[in-house]
């Protein structure tokens, strides 16, 4: 049987949870300020600031973030209805008094698919000895047409340094391209990156 090739990074797509527990779609709604200026897709990695709303962690070696972008929804200032969709556009502004909303997969046990890049969008590979240790994030932008994310573990980063923001947990088989070479893993925010779980706060 053939597997379909992976040819692009897609962002962090949640999966389950750890211990094989299932992800049923669990989240929370977090405010983005009206008029942020950055554009955040499905499956990019957020973070609380100090005024209380979120924002893209752009971070590669070092980010902090709550969780990963599943989408937003805000009241259409033409039609007075609440609109969702699967990204924010950079610079929406709102009407007085209603506010945006991120969508946000928050749990720190959550797993996530993601592709292995070698430079910004270049799918590689990566041996089943990365399992175990902590990598960096490639920060490429996402799809305006999709809405999707094309943030990618950076392969050639993975080593045991405790400050890199991904743990990875295991590979994904079926879409491997050679007997050790695996071009999807499963991951999570690593623990001490992770908001809830770093002793500092925001």
């Amino acid at each position: 049987m053939a597997y379909p090739t992976v040819d692009a990074p897609y962002g962090l797509k949640p999966v389950n949870l750890i211990g094989g527990q299932v992800f049923a779609g669990s989240t929370r709604l977090m405010e983005i300020a009206s008029g942020y200026a950055t554009s955040i897709f499905y499956g990019d990695l957020v973070k609380r600031i100090s005024d209380g709303t979120i924002e893209k962690d752009a971070g590669t070696t070092t980010a902090t973030p709550v969780g990963v972008f599943l989408g937003v929804q805000f009241t259409n200032q033409s039609t007075g209805q609440v609109q969702q969709q699967q990204y924010y556009p950079a610079s929406q502004s709102i009407a007085s008094g209603s506010k945006i909303f991120a969508v946000v997969a928050d749990d720190p046990d959550t797993l996530f698919q993601v592709v292995s890049c070698s430079a910004t969008t270049t799918v590689a590979g990566m041996g089943i000895s990365a399992i175990g240790n902590n990598i960096a994030l490639i920060q490429n932008a996402g799809s305006t047409v999709t809405g999707n994310s094309k943030v990618a573990i950076d392969e050639g980063t993975q080593t045991t340094t405790n400050t890199l923001p991904i743990r990875i947990i295991d590979v994904v088989r079926e879409t491997a391209t050679g007997a050790d070479t695996f071009v999807e893993f499963i991951v999570k925010i690593n623990a001490t990156m992770h908001q809830y779980n770093n002793s500092t706060g925001v």
